[in-house]
């Protein structure tokens, strides 16, 4: 299985790329994992729209366009956000399964810790 093949969260995958070294998840997959929303991506668009002028400016800080793939097997650029940023957006988004989730990529990231560790100590006995 490929490192960056999407991770499951309550059956709904989330897309993750390795990058800068961090995880960084699609913003659309969360925010579709968190509110079952028919159309995560236009609730994503609608909750940028509603945003002050500040915060767009703290998303745009935070959010980067990633090539990510979709289900049609292609690359498209995708909304990303690494893991303190994605609990930042999780924050502005009202669901029950907010604290679920956070624990959720809490241990998603120790797992990554862990194969990095792993990595390293193999890396070191060769």
């Amino acid at each position: 299985m490929s490192q960056n093949a999407p991770i499951l969260f309550q059956n709904q995958p989330i897309r993750k790329v390795w990058h800068k070294n961090e995880w960084w998840f699609s913003v659309v997959d969360v925010v579709k994992a968190l509110t079952d929303s028919a159309d995560a991506k236009d609730y994503w668009y609608r909750v940028k729209t509603r945003m002050s002028e500040e915060e767009k400016s703290q998303v745009s800080t935070f959010c980067r366009q990633l090539k990510l793939k979709a289900s049609d097997g292609k690359y498209y650029s995708t909304d990303c956000a690494n893991t303190k940023s994605i609990l930042r957006i999780v924050q502005s988004i009202p669901s029950p399964k907010a604290e679920p989730f956070k624990r959720w990529l809490a241990q998603v990231g120790k797992d990554r810790l862990g194969f990095t560790r792993i990595s390293i100590i193999t890396k070191g006995c060769e």
